[in-house]
């Protein structure tokens, strides 16, 4: 009877440890090993930097030059002072208009051989109590960027009946305040140039040293009209010959004293007086809709991130930067009259 006993007391021991074992499983069993920590969150970006871009920020307290080189590395004050100044001239007289307590910001690339790019700049005028802004974009089929204000109005403005429709930037004018006795449309060679009146040509060629091709014409009005730094003028092309409105007559080079293919288009009154082109053309501001409307605000809010972007509060992601045409023109810092100078793309 005792082993009977006995051999019931291990039948009820073992059949209790492997009900516990049942309901309580060794913890390595139990329950599958914890997940991996997280990854640590990405580090910081600069979105300038992931463009590729620059960005100086500076108040004007004197020449426009002396404060970009305040903020920006000496090698390219100069230059970047320059092509800063081709978009402010559309809103204030450079010379005379930039007040102190003036701000600027500019983002911009750094082109090697060539001037630097400006992709966006935000300036807010003390004299005309008025923020303005310019963003470089280039729309679907154009053949180069151009710069637009906030609403996708092209900051430029444009001549009506002017002698050439595709260049990429007039890059000097009269009120520019260089003394520089024409309009400059920045063009690669061979663009097609129209005279803007009805008139004669008068003569070709001549001075060629500093004016390279040229071509003179009378309109009725007696006015002067002269288009320097061309490409070969074809030999039919004679003094005497009279032309309509809108007729292609020649087309844009590079020669004479140019260091960047240009179109310079000049106008003088019959006593020999200069006449600003953009006073004697009707003007109009192209403008951007629909679609392309659209995708220009996308990448202007882009260039907006990185105008407001500050050192020491990096967003966690960066934005690409918009679309823009490539720069075209060698010359660093030559200047804009006689010469003629993006990457995000939309």
């Amino acid at each position: 009877m005792r082993i009977i006993a006995l051999l019931l007391a291990l039948l009820a021991l073992t059949g209790c440890e492997s009900l516990a074992a049942r309901f309580n499983p060794p913890p390595d069993a139990a329950q599958p090993p914890p997940p991996p920590p997280p990854p640590p969150p990405a580090p910081p970006v600069d979105p300038l930097a992931a463009a590729g871009l620059e960005k100086v920020s500076f108040t004007v307290s004197g020449p426009l030059e002396d404060a970009i080189r305040m903020t920006a590395a000496s090698d390219i004050a100069a230059p970047l002072a320059q092509v800063t100044a081709r978009l402010l001239v559309w809103w204030v007289d450079v010379q005379r208009g930039l007040r102190k307590g003036d701000t600027l910001d500019v983002v911009f690339q750094r082109v090697p051989n060539r001037e630097p790019l400006v992709h966006a700049l935000r300036f807010n005028s003390g004299k005309n109590a008025q923020e303005y802004q310019a963003y470089l974009y280039k729309s679907e089929g154009s053949r180069f960027g151009r710069y637009y204000d906030a609403k996708g109005a092209e900051v430029e403005e444009r001549l009506e009946g002017g002698p050439i429709d595709e260049y990429e930037q007039v890059t000097s004018m009269l009120r520019d305040g260089r003394k520089h006795k024409g309009v400059d449309f920045k063009a690669p060679v061979g663009t097609p140039v129209k005279i803007p009146f009805d008139a004669t040509l008068t003569r070709k060629n001549w001075s060629f040293r500093g004016n390279g091709n040229c071509l003179e014409f009378r309109d009725r009005q007696g006015r002067r009209i002269v288009f320097l730094h061309l490409a070969e003028i074809p030999h039919t092309l004679r003094p005497g010959q009279n032309f309509k409105a809108g007729q292609v007559v020649a087309a844009s080079g590079n020669t004479g004293r140019s260091t960047a293919p240009h179109l310079h288009y000049q106008l003088e009154a019959p006593n020999g007086k200069l006449l600003d082109p953009f006073k004697m053309h009707p003007l109009f501001h192209a403008r951007l809709e629909g679609a392309q409307l659209a995708a220009y605000q996308a990448a202007r809010d882009q260039y907006d991130r990185m105008i407001s972007f500050v050192p020491g509060a990096l967003p966690v992601a960066a934005a690409a930067a918009p679309a823009a045409a490539p720069a075209t023109e060698p010359s660093v810092a030559a200047p804009a009259a006689e010469t003629a100078p993006a990457p995000p793309a939309p």
